[in-house]
């Protein structure tokens, strides 16, 4: 099996609620386990694929958790690369002292070429921005620390 059969097959599992899934042909074996944050694809002889599942439609941020001294901070909801603008020719969507609401877009997280728009999920202004513009993020890796209103 070549590695663009194998990472079909894990867009397949990310987009089903397939819990694993095993494939022999006269290469090797593939089994493909999908866990709750990423899928873990084991290969003969002992070749190991990781894949984050990732949303194509825009998508809320994960809830804001609390943080030291009452802030609160927005995280990343995917793995992919931060963009703070929506073009390079167009407006920051946020920067320190932006009034923040729920389902107002922050950011855009690019991943696998889909841009998805981050949504505050809290009411504040942002008073730190934690990741620099076209930076890579993983999951749950805090964007903005917010002071709530």
């Amino acid at each position: 099996m070549d590695l663009k059969q194998i990472h079909d097959l894990i867009k397949v599992v990310n987009k089903s609620n397939i819990g694993e899934i095993s494939i022999e042909d006269k290469d090797g074996k593939v089994t493909i386990k999908q866990k709750e944050d990423r899928i873990t694809v084991s290969s003969a002889p002992a070749v190991t694929y990781a894949a984050a599942p990732v949303a194509a439609t825009p998508i809320a941020a994960t809830p804001a958790t609390p943080v030291a001294s009452n802030l609160l901070t927005i995280k990343s909801p995917m793995i992919g690369t931060f963009y703070r603008r929506a073009a390079p020719d167009k407006p920051l969507m946020a920067e320190e002292g932006t009034e923040v609401a729920p389902g107002k877009v922050v950011c855009i997280i690019e991943a696998m070429k889909l841009f998805n728009e981050i949504e505050s999920e809290v009411k504040g202004t942002i008073v730190k921005i934690l990741v620099e513009d076209a930076s890579p993020v993983e999951y749950d890796q805090p964007l903005f620390l917010v002071q709530p209103e």
